[in-house]
Parts: structure tokens; sequence; C-alpha cells
């Protein structure tokens, strides 16, 4: 203990930081400015994100794709002078950071993500950094997301159940019933019981909410089908009114706001 605390004090003497520093990052628009902090375990999108921004790399760019109750993006350099009506392009696949995707980060409002290309191109969901987009999503009930996870969790342990409980099992069981063999029948029908749970409780596809996302998604909203999909860098800490303003946004059949909404991005810290 006295040796921790020393190295802490020596550390701070020679002006060194023991712990990673938060960065802020600004993103300003004609409809108002955003405060976002980037998270510090997620340092390869942090990183090229900070590098990008003091290049001036999104400024002049817009957020070209709007779409209410779900999200808005932007910073393609495909959208910088952009003519009005003309189709944004996806980005810049030179520039692609390795996916930070960790569980502890969902989709709330406000959560600052990065876009990638689909699965079938993309195995490795490596995260295209040249642009990103902001979570708008709506807010739902207790009763929806359980809904949610009834969706993905049912037909999940339904394939289960018919990997253990096949015809011949089934045949056994109701042979041992017909015969009054009570031990035999619960023996048989407690062992698959216990291996359809054991395979259900390792199942990485089941989708169990926790009470963060429960009360984040009660509350501010968010948009929960993206959980696990994509990288989140970052959170909104100001600005949450601009954010609505533009989600708001008339847009075109691209889902790109007929009024231009310019950025410009400044590292405050």
């Amino acid at each position: 203990m006295l040796k921790t605390g020393l190295l802490i004090v020596f550390a701070c003497f020679l002006g060194v930081s023991v712990f990673a520093q938060s960065r802020i990052i600004e993103i300003s628009t004609n409809y108002g400015d955003m405060q976002f902090r980037l998270y510090d375990d997620t340092p390869k999108h942090r990183n090229a994100f900070i590098e990008l921004a003091n290049e001036g790399y999104y400024d002049g760019t817009l957020f070209y794709r709007v779409i209410q109750d779900f999200l808005i993006q932007g910073g393609s350099k495909s959208s910088r002078n952009a003519a009005p009506g003309q189709r944004i392009g996806y980005g810049d696949p030179d520039k692609t950071v390795d996916d930070e995707i960790l569980d502890h980060y969902f989709h709330k409002k406000g959560s600052l993500c990065a876009p990638r290309q689909p699965d079938e191109v993309n195995p490795f969901k490596q995260s295209d950094i040249s642009q990103f987009f902001i979570i708008k999503g709506s807010v739902h009930t207790s009763g929806e997301l359980d809904t949610m996870e009834m969706a993905v969790n049912v037909p999940i342990r339904k394939r289960i159940v018919q990997k253990y409980m096949t015809p011949e099992v089934r045949e056994q069981l109701k042979q041992l019933k017909d015969e009054k063999k009570v031990k035999e029948f619960r023996e048989l029908a407690g062992e698959v019981k216990a291996n359809i749970e054991t395979d259900y409780s390792l199942e990485p596809g089941v989708l169990e909410f926790t009470e963060a996302q429960r009360e984040a998604y009660t509350t501010v909203g968010g948009y929960p089908e993206l959980d696990g999909k994509y990288t989140i860098f970052g959170e909104c800490i100001s600005g949450f009114d601009v954010i609505d303003k533009i989600a708001a946004l008339k847009t075109d059949s691209n889902n790109r706001p007929y009024n231009d909404v310019k950025i410009k991005v400044n590292v405050i810290k």
C-alpha cells in the first residue's frame, strides 16, 4: 500500500498522470453546438477521430443522413460542397479502424458511434472513422424491451430444445411415463433440462438488457437494436437539444436534410 502511494505521489510530482485523461470534442453546426466525451477504453477510435479533427478533416462536411427517432450521420468527405439533392457516398475506405465494440457501451441517446460496411464485406467489423453517427433514438417502455428480448431469445431456446428433445427422447419419456417409472422419467427429464439450460446460458446470441440499459432506454431513450454491432467511442455531455433539432429536419428520399447542416469539429481538451 505504501509503495503504491509513493508511486502515485512521485508520478504526480513529475507531472505524469497515472490515469488516462478523457478527451472532449465539440461538434459545431449552424443549428447549435454539441460536446462529447471520448472514451479512454476505445483508444483507436478516440485517437483517429482526434487526429482527423485536428487536420480539419470533418470541417465543412454535412450531417447528410438524418432519420428521426434513429440517428444523425455526418463527416463524409463527399458531403463537402455537395450540390442540393446530391447523394452522399459512404466515406473513405482508407480510413478504417479495428473494432472496439465493448459490452458496457450501448446505443443510448447521444452516443457517438463509428459506422462500418456490412458483415458480408467487412467480417472483422472495422469502422470507417472518416465519418460518424450520433444516436437520437426514442424512449421505450419496459414492455417493449421485454418484447425485444423475447423476439431474439424464443427462437434460440426453441432451437436448443429441439436439439435435445428429439423424437427418440420424447418416445423414451412417453414410455417411462406409461410404465409409471417415475424415478427413471425424472432422471431423463432432468438431464434433458440441464443440457438445455447449459446450452442456453452459453449461447452468445441471447439478449438480456442490463439494468443500465433498461434505465437509459426507458428514460433518455436510444436505439437498442444496434447494441453489439458498432463501436461506440463517446457520448454527448451537452447539446442534446441540437441532436433533436437536426433529427427533426425535413429530408429528401435519401434522408438528406433539405437545409444543409454544416459541421466543424474542435478538440476542446
